[in-house]
């Protein structure tokens, strides 16, 4: 997260601004009423929210603008700049929409809109049952109240905690930069609020689709109308001689977190087992605590297999810049009260070890259920189920990709988007999951964003500099673009996001 700044910029709309200087697409930051606004043009039409993205407080005037809706430059949250409304994840919460007048040649922001309109269902189905309350849970949840579903909404999650904000927890939760008030995604207080029935602690042991059942495992059973599958994923746990020392960590959890944090208070030095994206930011951040840290992976680059030679060299180099040392081409053989032995035989002393060799789909309780698998629970392009009425979103969905063909991703920001897609089918809307996967990365001042789908084996092509952490590396697979990564060019990542989904050619600045 970060602290957006109060000082209000650019001019005062309730004084007024000629139209004419804003041009046609064009967004315009300013202030009215002690706020700042963002006004935007399209075509005749002028319109104005609120500045600030309601996800970590990006700018939104140095985002992108398509159509009638603005796109966050940080981590590419959507909003309608007809009505204010987060309309794609990762934020959640609306904008304020202002209004606006038009005298003479002159534009002028008169006040907020303090009433919106409903949205109605298309259908309803009797009650709607969720099992998982991570990224996709929760956002599924929200979306069922925001499109107007008034009937029983029942979250049920195995963590002890209400949704929280999982990216965090490698990130500036774990380095000490964000206090824990920042995690929890809603209060208690807003889930009562919408109605919305949660069950913390809670896990369902079997599903019944004939009855339209559910078994949890309190003993419990819960019928539903419709049911989503958001169970997610599972880390890989090593098995290596003293992978269950007590100085051995995991991280997916608060509690995980909060665990790794405690240990590192007394830590001096750490081994991260595993080159892996949550591996490398685990690492980062025990960094910034003034912990000496190793990294132990297989591949010979970090996160080469992914983002390919160039960016895994980058990111290598970036690391070790902080004092990270790596040994690469190792696997561990062994983990010892205050060392890790790796298979050459060298020794590395610590006193925590943090594990991060990936993760596994949470795929038994539908599989038990006789609902189609494979790599994942395998769903269709509106994310539903083999069987009617379930459906499935996040980590744990295998989806036709229009672009890249059947795949399955582990991004917060996907999970999220899927999660409020198939909430607005479970209501009827046919509306097929297209989005373009999304995530980013922070290593040290090295910020990564990525967009599509793409392997590291596919054609890499560097547009500007990677030392100077300014420039984009495009990937094709025979001449296609399949997915752009980009370092300090948040603007040009939207864009390539937009040609993905209109299947244009992207071309960077």
């Amino acid at each position: 997260m970060a602290e957006t700044s109060t000082e209000l910029k650019g001019p005062d709309f309730e004084k007024g601004c000629e139209i004419a200087k804003l041009a046609e697409g064009e967004m315009s930051l300013g202030h009215a009423f002690g706020e700042a606004i963002l006004v935007a043009r399209r075509g005749d039409d002028l319109f104005a929210i609120g500045a600030t993205c309601t996800h970590y407080g990006g700018p939104l005037a140095e985002g992108l603008m398509v159509d009638c809706t603005v796109r966050c430059p940080w981590h590419h949250a959507r909003f309608d700049l007809r009505t204010g409304e987060a309309i794609a994840a990762p934020a959640l919460n609306d904008v304020t929409c202002w209004k606006i007048e038009k005298r003479e040649n002159r534009f002028f922001v008169t006040g907020k809109v303090e009433k919106k309109s409903k949205h109605q269902p298309k259908s309803s189905p009797a009650s709607v049952v969720i099992i998982g309350a991570g990224a996709a849970g929760g956002a599924a949840a929200e979306m069922l109240r925001r499109e107007g579903y008034d009937g029983p909404v029942t979250l049920v999650g195995a963590d002890e905690f209400l949704p929280y904000d999982r990216p965090n927890l490698s990130k500036d939760y774990l380095a000490g930069n964000a206090p824990e008030e920042w995690i929890p995604l809603r209060s208690a207080d807003f889930y009562r609020e919408q109605k919305i029935d949660v069950l913390p602690k809670t896990s369902v042991t079997a599903i019944n689709s004939k009855k339209k059942q559910v078994t949890l495992s309190n003993g419990r059973s819960l019928g539903y109308g419709a049911l989503l599958l958001a169970t997610g994923a599972t880390p890989i746990r090593l098995d290596i001689p003293g992978a269950d020392l007590p100085h051995v960590c995991y991280l997916r959890t608060l509690s995980d977190s909060r665990r790794i944090i405690e240990k590192a208070k007394g830590a001096k030095r750490a081994v991260v087992i595993g080159s892996s994206f949550i591996g490398l930011e685990v690492a980062a951040s025990l960094r910034q605590r003034k912990i000496e840290v190793a990294v132990v992976g297989r591949d010979p680059l970090p996160l080469e297999k992914v983002l390919g030679p160039e960016l895994g060299n980058l990111i290598r180099e970036t690391h070790t810049g902080h004092g990270v040392k790596f040994h690469l081409g190792r696997t561990p053989s062994a983990i010892q009260d205050h060392g890790v032995q790796l298979d050459d035989g060298t020794i590395l002393d610590c006193d925590l070890v943090v594990i991060g060799i990936g993760v596994r789909p949470n795929v038994g309780l539908a599989q038990d259920a006789g609902i189609a698998a494979d790599n994942g629970i395998v769903v269709d392009e509106f994310l539903g189920t083999s069987i009617p009425g379930i459906f499935a979103a996040g980590d744990i969905a295998n989806w036709p990709d229009p672009r890249a063909g059947r795949i399955r991703v582990e991004h917060w920001v996907v999970a999220q988007r899927q999660g409020q897609t198939a909430a607005r089918n479970i209501l009827g809307a046919r509306e097929p999951f297209t989005v373009p996967p999304f995530f980013w990365s922070n290593h040290f001042d090295l910020h990564i964003h990525y967009v599509g789908h793409g392997s590291g084996k596919d054609n890499a092509k560097v547009s500007g500099d990677l030392k100077a952490k300014d420039a984009s590396v495009i990937f094709r697979d025979c001449e296609k673009v399949t997915a752009v990564v980009s370092i300090g060019r948040d603007v040009e990542n939207l864009q390539a996001e937009v040609a993905l989904e209109r299947g244009d050619e992207f071309h960077p600045s």
